[in-house]
């Protein structure tokens, strides 16, 4: 299966704050907050939430087509992700913008703050998917995930009109985009993902209810952190998928990342999307278990094991067939 990743590319800067942020917050001064917080560390790491996608479909085994702006500092990242997989022919590189900036502060209860620099992500509106599928050949799927406002819209409507099947991962963009943009993004998607804060924003945002949405997506998946994820679609009784218990809990930035990941691998191996949840599951506590979005490492035997311990060794019998996980 080819699938085109499209979607931020970007260097994360990563801290974490020893205390907790609520303890920080009063009440009735919400409306003038003026907080700073002292930080134990500094971790700089590669990032973006296409960027981290495509990793993980590479480390899976397979060559997803990533497709973002990044910057005059790219040449670096490139490079990792070629030797991991995935195919950055696609990637605008600006001439004189850097690469996006995420940056981010975890509190001790996984709580986190964080910034978003744009950088080169704006001339992500730039790039045509036409032009994309002419150098790579026929895609299977694309997925639209946070980017530039404008190029999400444009990637998911020229997805529609060039007939391939839509990954809509509208996630942090759902602060930027207005009501009509975010039911333009979503309207149509054989996907759709977000976690439970984002469903119920984006129903506040396109004002549609959850049924409604169900009604103009194929499937609607719901990650709710430690408590796993659910699969919703029109025809079907819904699906739930525990979360794979962590050994120990380093850093939650990527998890999403990860989980998505692993269920467009699974999906696009002819998984059941229980199955595939199980594999999206299982990466992402993988991710949740490493500093840095693209810093884990995957063995065969031990995802086997992993899924075979948090779900049985009937659905770890039938997923194993199908993974290719490099190290």
């Amino acid at each position: 299966m080819r699938i085109a990743i499209t979607g931020s590319i970007a260097t994360d800067h990563l801290t974490t704050f020893p205390g907790r942020f609520a303890e920080q917050l009063i009440p009735d001064r919400l409306d003038t907050i003026s907080l700073s917080f002292l930080v134990d560390d500094l971790e700089v790491r590669r990032g973006g939430v296409a960027a981290n996608i495509a990793f993980g479909l590479g480390r899976l085994g397979f060559s997803p087509l990533l497709v973002g702006a990044a910057g005059t500092d790219f040449p670096e990242y490139d490079s990792w992700l070629r030797e991991h997989g995935v195919d950055t022919g696609s990637v605008r590189v600006s001439a004189t913008r850097h690469t996006a900036r995420f940056m981010c502060t975890t509190d001790a209860d996984q709580n986190q703050i964080a910034s978003f620099y744009t950088g080169a992500m704006v001339e992500a509106r730039e790039i045509d998917l036409a032009d994309v599928v002419r150098r790579s050949g026929p895609l299977d799927r694309v997925v639209v995930a946070p980017d530039d406002p404008e190029a999400m819209l444009r990637h998911s409507a020229k997805t529609r009109e060039l007939g391939i099947p839509l990954a809509a991962d509208p996630s942090q963009q759902l602060a930027r985009l207005n009501g009509d943009e975010t039911r333009r993004l979503v309207d149509g998607a054989e996907l759709l993902f977000t976690n439970e804060y984002e469903a119920a924003l984006l129903q506040e945002c396109t004002g549609w209810t959850a049924h409604q949405v169900l009604q103009r997506v194929g499937t609607w998946i719901i990650t709710c952190g430690g408590d796993g994820v659910t699969i919703h679609n029109t025809d079907t009784p819904s699906v739930s998928v525990p979360a794979v218990p962590a050994k120990n809990v380093a850093d939650p930035t990527g998890v999403g990342d990860g989980f998505r990941a692993g269920y467009l691998a699974g999906i696009g191996q002819g998984l059941s999307q229980e199955r595939a949840a199980q594999l999206g599951c299982a990466l992402a506590t993988t991710v949740l278990e490493s500093v840095g979005t693209q810093e884990y490492r995957l063995d065969r035997s031990s995802l086997t094991a992993r899924i075979a311990d948090a779900y049985g060794d009937g659905p770890a019998a039938e997923i194993t067939p199908h993974l290719q996980a490099k190290p």
